[in-house]
């Protein structure tokens, strides 16, 4: 027989075994498990309906009430994101769910930024107004929010996440943001380098020291992905050089103690300086001529090694083997080298690749440019095939728009074999300008002009151009407006509005005007060239009370002109191009309607080529033609004028026929002028954005067709003309300065020259 107190002590430990035996479930506990469940009642939903909550359950009415099947029901539950608290308990026969649901976001707003407005803050977040409210997309916006800020170089950033509540289960959002000082660059060292100094290292990579003239730049603040891509700038620098073998060892970060800077360090590994060896060509492909391909290797045996001149020669070999109907074929380098000669030979093999297609293309980084606008600038479609020729004229053309600091077009692979990825890569830059010019001439005394400049309006692509010129003789007035994608077809559409009058009463009587309105349609006719057609009305005067009013009596003209516009370009990059050439070519007629007669005939030619590093050359060569196709005279605003930015050194129209007795020039009929220069490395740090060139303009114009009179003494010599000098730009923080300097090599002695020119703009 048990011991009364033994018996107690062991009911007490049976009934404390099954209650702590039983399950719980959202902080409630079930009695009992094993049995049908018979119900399901859902409680405490508002917006949810009770069928979505049964919907997101593991167990179901009718199945055996199981302790797992209830765990997992209330684990989806929470997973839905739909409910921030969830408990299940019994009930009898049956479950009854109580939830609470999550509330829903009225509005998000944010507090304290001004680096980084609300509408950037707003993109990287995945709450926005209506959604439903959950801490882990809270937390995950706050993790955005501090990495863009990062990418801005404020790594002292606090952010602090406040919820304001409403009736009606709603909360407003508000991120409380402390962004702290931009974390800066205290300094850069470089390790390793024998070769070239810390100097000119500096000099290739982006990222820069905090200084206090950096106050506009955004190069000197902390940026992983900046400092990554340095690394491999300073790799495309030294195999440029010649060492084949260079890598960068590390690059290592170390915060200052204060938190405001970092400390930034390269460690470099050159190698040994290289030689090219012999280049060769070997390929299967039927009816190529390796010799022909071989002609296009641009290195030769004992030159520097230069990896820019393998790139260039597998660009040439992949065009080549394009356009003979191999669009897959794939070029690869292969190196041959001697490390004890340094020497490095090159097989550049050709094959015939697998068939490829584009699965999909990623534009990235445009932030204010639509997609469209860029999509229709690329040669390649998604489910194209994949053709590296086509790719590389992608980028060239998304380049030409110049609304984009930085386009790289890169591939990745696709989620299958024969598929790859098309990344776009832009970084934007300012598209609107803003242009005042001031300078000071014997003839116009002092010189102002502004214009007003939006090349990318709306993010469309369309160009909008107002122009205002005041002196103290001319007064120009002009509106445009240019559609580059006119009814969705790669047809240009555009119009202006002009009007111009010169004055010359101060000096000797004689007054212009022309104003009216020109329409222009553009279209290509080959991948490089296109063809523009255009039309004008336009309304011309000239008063002239002088005394040589016989050489040009005055009139009052309606003029209609047509004419076409061709051109042909082939550089490499239309913005900064430094090989290739473009032409031009155009003629307008006038007539037969109207009161003026006239054929004239434009060209112009540019060719680059780049000497060496930092120094290239360009040759350009301009020509103008016109003539009264009736017999007549031509109208002097119908002449041509050379001198100012278009001839360096004169004034505007300073050079050319003139009549001595008034002084005023008088316009040619012919002219062919000329530049050669030469850009010039100032050895400064390509941030700065300053640029010179050594230049000379050459040209002779002539054959004003005005007879002379008793009163004019008419100077009208196709003599040759020119002068030489210095042209500096700078991309200063408050807009493109230029300045040009010149002096006449020849010259005649009624010219009008100019040494100095200035002008100043700003982008926006």
């Amino acid at each position: 027989m048990n011991h009364p107190a033994t018996y107690t002590r062991r009911l007490w430990l049976a009934v404390m075994a099954a209650v702590l035996s039983l399950p719980v479930w959202g902080g409630a506990a079930v009695a009992e498990v094993g049995k049908p469940i018979e119900f399901i009642r859902v409680e405490g939903t508002q917006r949810v309906e009770d069928e979505t909550v049964r919907a997101y359950m593991v167990v179901r009415e009718g199945v055996t009430d199981k302790a797992d099947l209830v765990d997992q029901s209330v684990k989806t539950l929470f997973s839905s994101g739909l409910f921030a608290d969830v408990t299940i308990r019994r009930e009898g026969k049956g479950l009854v769910v109580i939830v609470v649901e999550n509330p829903i976001v009225n509005r998000v707003s944010f507090e304290g930024n001004s680096a980084i407005n609300d509408d950037n803050l707003g993109k990287e977040a995945s709450l926005s107004a209506r959604q439903i409210y959950t801490r882990a997309k809270v937390q995950d916006d706050v993790e955005r929010f501090i990495e863009l800020y990062r990418r801005s170089g404020r790594f002292a950033v606090r952010i602090e996440p406040k919820v304001i509540q409403l009736p009606q289960n709603r909360i407003d959002l508000v991120f409380e943001i402390s962004e702290g000082p931009t974390t800066g660059i205290r300094s850069i060292s470089i390790t390793g380098n024998r070769a070239f100094s810390d100097r000119e290292l500096r000099g290739v990579i982006l990222t820069r020291e905090t200084r206090w003239w950096r106050i506009f730049a955004s190069s000197d603040n902390y940026d992983p992905d900046r400092v990554a891509y340095d690394g491999e700038l300073l790799r495309r620098f030294y195999l440029s050089k010649g060492y084949a073998d260079f890598r960068v060892v590390a690059s290592n970060i170390e915060l200052t103690r204060d938190g405001k800077e970092f400390f930034v360090n390269y460690q470099l590994e050159e190698g040994a300086l290289y030689k090219f060896g012999e280049g060769r060509v070997s390929t299967k492909l039927d009816s190529v001529d390796i010799v022909e391909l071989e002609e296009l290797i641009t290195h030769e045996p004992g030159e520097r090694y230069d990896s820019r001149k393998l790139d260039k020669t597998v660009d040439a070999l992949v065009k080549l083997v394009g356009e003979q109907g191999y669009a897959f074929a794939d070029v690869r380098p292969r190196a041959r080298r001697d490390r004890d000669q340094s020497i490095v030979g090159v097989d550049y093999i050709i094959e015939e690749g697998p068939r490829v297609y584009v699965e999909r293309i990623n534009i990235n980084g445009n932030t204010r440019t639509q997609d469209d606008v860029i999509r229709r600038k690329l040669r390649l479609s998604e489910g194209d095939a994949f053709n590296k020729v086509l790719l590389s004229r992608s980028e060239r053309n998304v380049r030409a728009l110049g609304f984009f600091g930085a386009v790289e077009v890169t591939e990745t692979p696709g989620t299958n074999e024969d598929q790859t990825v098309v990344d776009v890569n832009l970084r934007e830059q300012p598209t609107g300008e803003l242009s005042f010019g001031v300078g000071y001439s014997s003839a116009e005394d002092l010189t102002t002009q502004f214009s007003v400049a939006e090349r990318n309006f709306l993010g469309r692509g369309q160009t909008l151009r107002l122009n205002l010129g005041l002196s103290n003789q001319v007064q120009r007035y002009s509106f445009g407006f240019t559609e580059p994608y006119f009814l969705g077809r790669d047809v240009s559409a555009g119009f202006s509005l002009f009007n111009t009058d010169t004055d010359y009463e101060y000096r000797d009587g004689l007054e212009t005007t022309e104003q009216g309105a020109s329409f222009s349609l553009g279209f290509p006719l080959s991948e490089d060239g296109r063809l523009s057609l255009f039309t004008s009305i336009t309304q011309d005067s000239l008063s002239n009370n002088t005394t040589s009013a016989e050489i040009n009596p005055s009139y009052k003209n309606t003029k209609h002109v047509f004419g076409y516009y061709y051109s042909i370009d082939k550089r490499d990059d239309v913005v900064s191009p430094t090989d290739g050439w473009n032409l031009s070519f155009g003629q307008d007629i006038s007539g037969p309607s109207g009161d003026v007669s006239f054929l004239r005939t434009t060209g112009q030619a540019n060719f680059f080529e780049e000497l060496a590093e930092g120094w290239v050359f360009q040759a350009k060569l301009n020509m103008g033609i016109i003539h009264d196709y009736k017999g007549g005279s031509i109208n002097y605003n119908d002449r041509f004028f050379r001198g100012g930015r278009d001839f360096r050194g004169f004034e505007r129209g300073g050079l050319g026929p003139r009549d001595l007795n008034s002084g005023y020039a008088l316009g040619s009929n012919r002219y062919i002028t000329g530049t050669t220069q030469v850009s010039l490395p100032l050895g400064i740090p390509k941030e700065v954005g300053m640029r010179a060139n050594a230049f000379v303009d050459f040209g002779i114009l002539g054959e004003t067709d005005q007879a002379p009179s008793a009163t004019s003494q008419i100077e009208d010599e196709m003599a040759f003309r020119a002068t030489y000098g210095l042209s500096f730009s700078w991309r200063s923080p408050f807009g493109p300065v230029r300045f040009d300097f010149a002096r006449p090599i020849a010259k005649e002695d009624y010219d009008e020259t100019r040494f100095f020119r200035f002008t100043i703009g700003s982008s926006f």
